[in-house]
């Protein structure tokens, strides 16, 4: 323990034992689930007890969509028929409480899910920035929306009105940004919502409860702990969520909708998974590659969706891009969070270096070698990167998105092979290319854009900046997640229309002058 700085020593556990429910934070003493980081606190090896969580069922459950209803109240609520700046500011408000709670929030996600400081402290900040972004956004959405148009006799006034009931359930590889890239959207446009929090990088939320109480009305953000069978389920069935908002996994998505008894009703929001290929073509810069194609397959360890996850190397640099890729894998420094030069960090899921190692020997065993020296190396909370050659589609690592610190290459001699695969993937999210000859890149480029959402030239798959869009094709996604994108997906374009008359235009005069209506307005937020 003497060896962690002070600052992110655990000095005592955080037994979570409140939750947020219409408005309230509510005292907690049923049965829990404690919380363990795979990052031991001591000498000899052990996990190290966080804190507790409530392991809530269906009663908190439906007291959650009782609350979220109760805010939307048929469309009639406080929340959603409020005054774009006034919802504003509430969550100017939150995120100014939000900030104060910087270290705290960094800590835990160094500790829940093994994330260095460095890459801690930067998804908090890019959160704050993520969260003014939206607000200054959503301003300029409302500008353009606030006058009348007059089109074949008809006076019309366009906006964008909230859906309803959402349920946020964020991935635990961003706990914080992620997650937040669902909520504040859904939040500001109007819409309730019943978040839980990813199985890990939960406690990293128990900073910001009294933050959300404060800032919104009851029953606009309602908090749930525990399982998602045993408390995501029984929202779903009870037919009152008109949104689903996901980042994670496919499987869970689907079983999710099959809960719902009105699916035609539910609209998707979903990030899901990924197997985005890099293609290293023969002229490309070899240096360049080599570092973007290190970030891209093991930034974070490989766990995230936008990571590269399958390399495509022409048959003629294979040989140059293995030696010196390899070389470079085994010189990333493997320590805690928040070690300096640390590059490789514990896996948060102790479950997860058996999974590598069940990908490693399955590839082992169907002729694929590991060419790094280092490749596979176990210690109690992680398993080194191992870097798979020559890897074909037989093998498990080609086909699943391994989510983790384990790097297959296969090479090409043709372009279409790549391609082919690419069209024949159940994913379509991004693509790195790596070249410089502009006849051949050219041609690529047309037809990569049409099997995913994202061309990387030279550089590897990544989300941001936020202000682009964020999507996929297949099963990698539904819906699109951007700073602009976001406020659309979580709401609908709904207008007030009159026909171009003295009676109705004296009406419409007399709504702008009183603004006695918070829709019909042509207020301008600075």
């Amino acid at each position: 323990m003497n060896s962690i700085p002070q600052e992110y020593q655990i000095k005592e556990v955080l037994h979570q034992d409140t939750y947020l429910i219409d408005g309230e934070l509510k005292k907690w003493t049923g049965e829990t689930t404690p919380v363990y980081s795979t990052i031991s606190s001591t000498e000899n090896y052990a996990p190290t007890l966080l804190g507790s969580i409530p392991f809530m069922g269906e009663k908190e459950a439906l007291d959650a969509v009782h609350s979220a209803s109760a805010a939307f109240d048929n469309g009639q609520g406080l929340w959603p028929t409020m005054k774009v700046v006034d919802r504003i500011k509430c969550m100017e408000n939150f995120v100014q409480q939000m900030k104060e709670t910087r270290a705290e929030v960094v800590k835990f996600l160094m500790w829940e899910i093994g994330k260095s400081l460095g890459d801690s402290e930067k998804e908090f900040d890019r959160t704050v920035e993520y969260i003014y972004d939206t607000i200054e956004s959503y301003k300029e959405l409302n500008a353009r929306s606030a006058h009348f148009s007059k089109v074949q006799g008809v006076n019309a006034m366009v906006r964008r009105s909230p859906l309803g009931v959402v349920l946020c359930l964020g991935p635990y590889n961003y706990p914080l940004n992620e997650t937040f890239s669902l909520l504040i959207p859904a939040i500001i446009m109007g819409n309730p919502v019943i978040f839980k929090p990813a199985k890990h990088g939960v406690l990293l939320i128990s900073p910001m409860l009294e933050a959300f109480r404060s800032s919104f009305p009851k029953g606009v953000i309602n908090i749930l702990y525990g399982r998602g069978r045993e408390v995501a389920a029984p929202v779903m069935q009870s037919g009152k969520v008109d949104i689903l908002a996901l980042i994670g996994n496919s499987k869970s998505a689907i079983a999710l909708q099959d809960q719902h008894p009105n699916k035609n009703r539910l609209r998707l929001v979903l990030g899901l998974e990924a197997k985005n290929p890099a293609i290293i073509l023969p002229e490309a810069d070899l240096d360049l590659a080599i570092n973007e194609c290190i970030t891209g397959t093991l930034s974070f360890n490989g766990q995230r969706c936008t990571a590269l996850k399958v390399l495509y190397v022409h048959e003629s640099i294979a040989a140059e891009f293995n030696k010196r890729f390899s070389e470079k894998v085994d010189n990333l420094i493997f320590g805690n969070p928040w070690e300096k030069g640390v590059s490789l960090t514990p896996l948060p899921e102790k479950e997860k270096p058996a999974y590598i190692q069940g990908l490693i020997d399955d590839a082992l065993a169907k002729g694929a070698k590991i060419i790094n020296a280092k490749g596979g190396q176990h210690s109690e909370n992680y398993i080194y990167p191992a870097v798979l050659y020559p890897v074909n589609k037989e093998m498990r690592v080609y086909k699943e998105e391994q989510f983790g610190p384990v790097v297959p290459i296969l090479t090409f001699k043709d372009i279409q092979e790549p391609l082919q695969d690419m069209a024949e993937s159940n994913y379509g999210q991004q693509v790195s290319l790596f070249g410089q000859n502009v006849k051949t890149i050219a041609p690529l480029i047309d037809s990569l854009v049409n099997l995913v959402s994202r061309v990387n030239l030279n550089s590897s798959c990544q989300r941001g900046p936020d202000v682009f869009p964020f999507t996929g094709r297949k099963d990698s996604a539904v819906g699109t997640l951007s700073i602009h994108d976001a406020l659309r997906s979580f709401s609908i374009r709904t207008f007030v229309a009159s026909k171009d008359n003295e009676y109705n235009n004296a009406i419409l005069q007399e709504l702008l002058n009183s603004k006695e209506s918070n829709f019909i307005n042509t207020d301008y937020i600075l």
